[in-house]
């Protein structure tokens, strides 16, 4: 993720973490979809478990070719898993792979059971500790993708994944992956059915609905948002907004304040969460802003940056409260409870 590099905060480097993870997002060999494999000519190799392998001249059922176009072949499921991004941790919680699961990030606070994992770095994890957790396998996000790392990893044969997320179906399409890898289709199949179902409800709310000018602030100084190529650019259309960095060239580009005045956003968005924070003070900021139709109305609002950010099993949580900061009116008013 590109904007990882021009923010080294850890506030905006773990909001990335999910998005840019994310979240952030090229869409290169995503090949991880079934179909794909499912029609591959077969030739299998040797048993084991075995690091990427680019001089591979024929596919298995069991290769994955990775985000990065990296073709990784696993013979069977594996027992011991490290994940070094949070979103990669809920999917595999989320299958049933509490007990593969031997390391995580500082960042994995989701489900409450990651707490109790070992931790590794994040984007400079170290070496000693990861071949300390015997690990099979490693899933990272594509940013993690540093040539010298991962060749030192290929040397002590531990094979690295790398997932990145620029659209909602990759998101299905990882935790798919994810699902064969480890012999989980069948929990797979079931997690990404519920999802789509719940996505078709939320968004059908907003179907008829006049579409509102949305700013999606990961960081504010510098000012920096959600482009096309970014999932979450993606989920906004889908809550019933018009994202306006739009015309973005880039998943995560930089506004100047000259592109907000002029595009004029309805509704200022801020994901919130313990550690992806943009803080209230850098939002209370914004309201010197006074020509902005966002201040004028008082529409600035807070989403769950750990449901939106991350792109993983919780994500159409996510999408339900875009609708409601969004579109409040298509959700019931809440029932106020009456005082006694």
């Amino acid at each position: 993720m590109r904007a990882v590099r021009i923010v080294s905060s850890r506030r905006f480097a773990a909001a990335c973490i999910g998005v840019v993870a994310s979240v952030l997002l090229a869409c290169l060999a995503f090949a991880f979809g079934e179909t794909q494999e499912d029609h591959t000519v077969m030739k299998r190799r040797q048993q084991g478990i075995l690091t990427g392998m680019p001089f591979m001249a024929n596919i298995t059922p069991r290769t994955f070719i990775d985000d990065a176009g990296r073709k990784l072949y696993v013979a069977k499921a594996p027992t011991r898993v490290v994940s070094l991004a949070p979103s990669i941790t809920e999917m595999l919680f989320a299958l049933g792979l509490d007990e593969q699961i031997v390391g995580v990030t500082e960042f994995c606070d989701f489900p409450a059971a990651a707490k109790a994992k070992s931790k590794v770095g994040y984007a400079n994890p170290n070496l000693e500790s990861l071949l300390a957790l015997r690990p099979e396998l490693i899933i990272a996000p594509r940013e993690f993708h540093r040539a010298n790392v991962l060749a030192k990893l290929e040397e002590l044969k531990i094979p690295v994944l790398l997932l990145e997320a620029t659209s909602v179906e990759n998101i299905f399409s990882h935790i798919h992956t994810l699902g064969r890898i480890f012999d989980r289709s069948t929990e797979a199949h079931a997690m990404t059915a519920a999802m789509r179902s719940r996505m078709a409800e939320i968004s059908s709310r907003t179907e008829h609905l006049p579409r509102i000018r949305v700013l999606y602030v990961i960081n504010s100084q510098p000012l920096i948002t959600v482009g096309p190529g970014s999932y979450i650019h993606q989920m906004i259309g889908l809550a019933g907004g018009t994202n306006i960095a739009s015309g973005a060239a880039t998943p995560y580009p930089r506004l100047t304040m000259e592109t907000v005045l002029k595009e004029d956003p309805e509704v200022l968005i801020f994901p919130m969460g313990s550690v992806e924070t943009v803080p209230r003070r850098e939002q209370q900021e914004w309201r010197r802003w006074t020509t902005l139709t966002a201040v004028q109305q008082n529409r600035l609002r807070e989403v769950s940056a750990n449901a939106l950010n991350r792109p993983g099993p919780r994500v159409m949580e996510g999408l339900e409260e875009l609708v409601r900061v969004i579109h409040p009116e298509a959700f019931p008013p809440e029932s106020v409870p009456v005082q006694p």
